[in-house]
């Protein structure tokens, strides 16, 4: 069945106010709360869906958080997980604003290097800064290419 299968009703409720995170890649949602810091004991109200089918993905994760607009950065975090997630914003239940995330070309600060010799990981006051590539995230102090199981790594 769909998400839009009148025999179900709604699957979440309508949120008032707050941000609906969509088309985040299948299996994803937790992985997207924990990137915000959002965990069971946070104060945000949450509506998650995970697996709902879709015509463009074929599987599909939702996030709604009330009474909360995500900034800039943390979109860029999301991006990295979720290329083609959606980001709506809600105001007293319209959508008042709606924009894909883009993936940027270099980040700052949002990726832990894994390699313990990078000076990313010392007592240095360096951020991380990696280049985005198709392959991966490229360190652009030590050069380590991180390819996999980039959720772990964010800060």
């Amino acid at each position: 069945m769909s998400a839009k299968d009148p025999s179900r009703g709604l699957l979440v409720s309508p949120i008032k106010n707050g941000t609906v995170i969509d088309h985040i890649t299948a299996g994803e949602a937790l992985n997207v709360l924990r990137i915000l810091g959002i965990t069971g004991s946070t104060r945000e109200c949450l509506s998650i869906a995970t697996n709902v089918e879709s015509k463009r993905m074929g599987k599909k994760d939702i996030v709604k958080i009330e009474n909360r607009e995500l900034r800039t950065e943390e979109v860029d975090r999301i991006a990295l997980l979720a290329p083609q997630a959606k980001i709506n914003i809600i105001r007293n239940y319209k959508v008042v604003e709606k924009k894909g995330v883009e993936i940027p070309e270099v980040i700052r600060g949002v990726v832990r290097c894994p390699n313990p010799g990078c000076i990313t990981n010392t007592d240095e006051p360096v951020a991380s800064t990696f280049e985005v590539l198709d392959k991966g995230l490229h360190c652009l102090y030590c050069d380590w290419l991180i390819k996999d199981d980039i959720a772990n790594h964010i800060i």
